[in-house]
């Protein structure tokens, strides 16, 4: 039986990511997808055909409709989503916004490795009101070795060729800049590299891993408990030195998701990311053959862990959403292991990203493999804030008490 919007409880869809393309032209020595433990890229078909792509935007529609959705995410993904060609991806956005409801804004995005970025192509994208985010490790050659072509050729010459371009001529069409934390790097030297590039936002991302595949520098056998020696942080530290920066600056230099979101938390505002707080999650992938998958991240933890069994051929969207893992990422709390529900914590860091709880023979329902790192980085936060808000309140106070106009005050003309 197939549901209906009234049978379904979890909280709509509103990021729907489409692999335009399953292939890249990059061979990034640590790429999860292509060299984690998923293979499931190799049996799918490279380009998405016509007939999936018109019967994705026929499904997002209908999702949209039901749930009477304003406003929706279409992310343009891959691979290398360029390889699909830009009138593909200005064809399929526009059917996109063509099955949607009048009354449904639909923010489209394409995520890039930049090095097939020319005037031409981002001329397309930007005149069917089609953003473009770039994948990057830095803002310097140094920091993007990893970064080759399938000849083992570095990309960056490339890669930074089209971030100037959307820097110096299309910043109307430029998202921003995703990176990657590598402990080992100069943190700021890495973000003042990236401010080179002119991002309007930046996206610090953690490497994907989990207990039975750390993440380089993670020490997994404390299981996020605290030992007798101490626990090293690596990516708290780096992260916590990129703040600092960030807070620092005499202006607002560029967005930082993270920090801004970590913030709202904080404060006990709403805030959706899928690496903190425990909003529900609502994204959902579309892979180039149609089937419906949870999103990538769930690759890095073991061969087919995205896969529902569902495609845009057969089921809608509702019926993703009754997915057993899809509805563990919207239980909020209560999909949290023990640990994490104890945690003073919780409200914000939200146990981590779901694909970093994973532990083989047990699933997801355990802290993060970055749980140190996560609690280090929050901390430092919180602090920062109290510290500024202490301030804030004892100028306020201050100025209350020194009078400003004699007349009024009683005091001495000079």
């Amino acid at each position: 039986m197939i549901p209906t919007p009234a049978d379904v409880s979890a909280v709509p869809f509103r990021q729907f990511i489409v692999k335009v393309h399953g292939r890249c032209n990059l061979a990034c020595r640590y790429c999860y997808l292509y060299e984690g433990p998923d293979r499931t890229y190799r049996d799918r078909p490279a380009a998405t055909p016509p007939d999936v792509l018109e019967r994705v935007a026929y499904r997002i529609g209908e999702h949209a409709a039901a749930h009477g959705l304003t406003a929706l995410s279409l992310v343009l993904h891959g691979g290398e989503p360029l390889l699909a060609g830009v009138d593909t991806l200005a064809r399929f956005t526009s059917r996109v916004r063509r099955s949607v409801p009048r009354d449904c804004t639909v923010h489209a995005t394409v995520q890039t490795n930049a090095t097939l970025l020319t005037a031409h192509r981002v001329g397309v994208l930007a005149r069917h009101g089609i953003s473009i985010g770039i994948s990057l490790d830095g803002g310097l050659p140094a920091h993007n070795t990893q970064r080759v072509d399938r000849s083992g050729r570095p990309s960056w010459r490339a890669a930074v060729r089209g971030a100037r371009l959307l820097a110096d001529h299309h910043r109307d069409a430029y998202a921003g800049v995703l990176t990657v934390v590598d402990p080992v790097t100069d943190p700021v030297v890495v973000y003042e590299s990236l401010l080179a590039l002119r991002p309007p936002a930046l996206d610090l991302l953690l490497p994907h891993g989990n207990w039975s595949a750390p993440p380089p520098h993670v020490e997994p056998e404390t299981d996020g408990k605290s030992g007798s020696r101490p626990v090293r942080t690596p990516y708290g530290d780096w992260l916590c030195a990129v703040f600092d920066r960030w807070w620092a600056g005499r202006r607002k230099e560029t967005r930082i998701r993270l920090f801004e979101e970590c913030i709202a938390l904080l404060a006990g505002l709403p805030a959706a990311t899928e690496s903190l707080g425990l909003a529900p999650f609502d994204a959902v992938v579309v892979e180039t053959d149609g089937s419906i998958e949870q999103v990538d991240s769930l690759k890095s933890a073991f061969d087919g862990a995205a896969r529902t069994g569902l495609d845009v051929f057969r089921h809608g969207f509702d019926e993703a959403l009754l997915h057993p893992g899809v509805a563990a990422r919207q239980a909020g709390a209560a999909g949290l292991a023990a640990r994490c529900r104890a945690c003073p914590l919780l409200a914000v860091c939200g146990g981590g990203h779901y694909a970093h709880r994973y532990r083989a023979g047990e699933g997801f329902a355990n802290p993060s493999v970055y749980c140190h790192d996560l609690q280090r980085f929050i901390r430092y936060v919180a602090r920062r804030l109290a510290a500024a808000t202490a301030t804030a309140t004892a100028t306020v106070t201050a100025s209350d008490r020194i009078p400003t106009d004699p007349d009024v005050h009683g005091g001495d003309t000079p």
